[in-house]
């Protein structure tokens, strides 16, 4: 009875708590079906202008101080084409950490699609698809209409930079390129994103 129940309540603490690396799907390695994968078309946007400020996003400020840079670390591209260094990430911007095994992740990803809709040039929405498999992550894209772009971190580094134990993660980065605040409170929805955006980037989104 105690094992039953156990089983039960594992998927209702993940949803609830956010997902932790020892949910993650291990990648045994390429399968016919991952290989067949990565030979279709990328649902996700390159990052080929990550290193350059959102197109109407009010000029950065003098450099004033506060907040934190962004972690010191180079990852690759979902759509391929060079690696992006993420201190080069040009903001405002909204940062996602995800994963496909993840369900608050999977609940939250359309609305980070609606809110690169919204964001009008004035920030942009970047993914960080993390500890995951490609045919997975390329299959929530897919299935979500998800189409922002997307970074690689399959060693999870983003998040242990950030001295975090769970995703999913939303990280806003001001125009400055450093983080303004990071939250980890569970699944995001329009109305929370929208407050968010205005409180740490200081731009008005409809929710």
């Amino acid at each position: 009875m105690n094992r039953r129940l156990a089983a039960l309540l594992v998927p209702v603490l993940l949803a609830v708590a956010g997902c932790t690396a020892g949910t993650e799907e291990k990648d045994p390695g390429p399968t016919e079906r991952q290989k067949a994968a990565a030979n279709r078309p990328s649902p996700f946007q390159d990052c080929s202008a990550l290193g350059t400020p959102p197109a109407s996003a009010a000029p950065a400020p003098p450099s004033g101080g506060g907040g934190q840079a962004l972690p010191e670390l180079t990852l690759e591209c979902f759509t391929g084409g060079a690696p992006v260094a993420l201190r080069d990430l040009r903001g405002p911007a909204v940062v996602n950490v995800w994963a496909s095994w993840c369900p608050p992740c999977r609940q939250e990803l359309p609305a980070f699609q609606r809110l690169s809709e919204r964001a009008a040039g004035q920030f942009r929405v970047v993914g960080v698809n993390s500890g995951d498999g490609r045919e997975a992550a390329q299959a929530i894209g897919e299935d979500l209409g998800v189409r922002f772009p997307v970074l690689v971190d399959r060693g999870e580094r983003v998040k242990q930079e950030l001295l975090r134990k769970g995703i999913p993660l939303t990280v806003f980065v001001d125009g400055q390129s450093r983080v303004r605040h990071v939250d980890s409170s569970g699944a995001l929805d329009d109305a929370s994103l929208a407050e968010l955006v205005r409180q740490h980037l200081g731009v008005t989104v409809r929710a």
